[in-house]
């Protein structure tokens, strides 16, 4: 009876290894842009292993992807279930509740994101998204803070340093403003929320 049990105990082992060396790698496939296929693969793997946060994490960031928020936001928070503080699920039901347009609870999980993970690798995401949830809000001082830290974390993205000149303006901190604005002309030229911006800024200038 032993020998039988180990024996069924092997061939399980076995049947797991072949699967998963012939299961596509999902997170390759979330990279490529995949992302249908990336649900799919992490949908069988939960089958298979259904603690598994990384396939978690995986089918929340290719749910977001694709749009389907509500879904990505129904998986986030089966995983959280599973493991209430890992933080890449946190941000998912931060992301997609912030895309239902939840500001108050998207907020929330964001900023828990950032005391369990400040050196994580979405916190630049986080920071930005936290910024335009204050924007939405009409705390524009916030918002400053959170881009600011955003456009630390990563200070190449244009967009990111438009959106830091757009809440100085909104701040009527209008010095920096332009600075932030300057920043994202130097990085694209032609971007035409910072050029857009940077001329709202200097007429009020010149009119003030």
């Amino acid at each position: 009876m032993k020998n039988r049990k180990l024996l069924i105990f092997l061939l399980l082992l076995i049947s797991v290894s072949v699967f998963s060396q012939a299961m596509p790698d999902a997170l390759l496939l979330y990279q490529s842009g995949k992302y249908v296929e990336a649900i799919e693969v992490c949908e069988s793997e939960l089958k298979l292993r259904p603690g598994n946060m990384d396939s978690y994490s995986v089918l929340g960031w290719s749910l977001i992807r694709m749009g389907n928020y509500k879904e990505a936001l129904e998986k986030a928070e089966e995983g959280l279930r599973i493991s209430r503080y890992d933080a890449r699920i946190i941000e998912i039901v931060g992301e997609a509740n912030f895309y239902l347009g939840k500001n108050l609870e998207a907020l929330k999980w964001f900023e828990e994101y950032a005391t369990l993970s400040p050196g994580g690798g979405r916190i630049d995401s986080v920071y930005f998204f936290m910024g335009e949830l204050f924007i939405r809000m009409g705390e524009y001082n916030h918002a400053d803070i959170a881009f600011t830290t955003a456009v630390y974390h990563s200070p190449n993205i244009a967009r990111w340093w438009a959106r830091l000149g757009y809440a100085r303006e909104m701040a009527k901190d209008y010095d920096y403003s332009i600075e932030a604005y300057n920043k994202a002309l130097e990085l694209v030229p032609s971007f035409p929320d910072a050029k857009r911006g940077k001329e709202r800024v200097e007429a009020q200038q010149r009119n003030g």
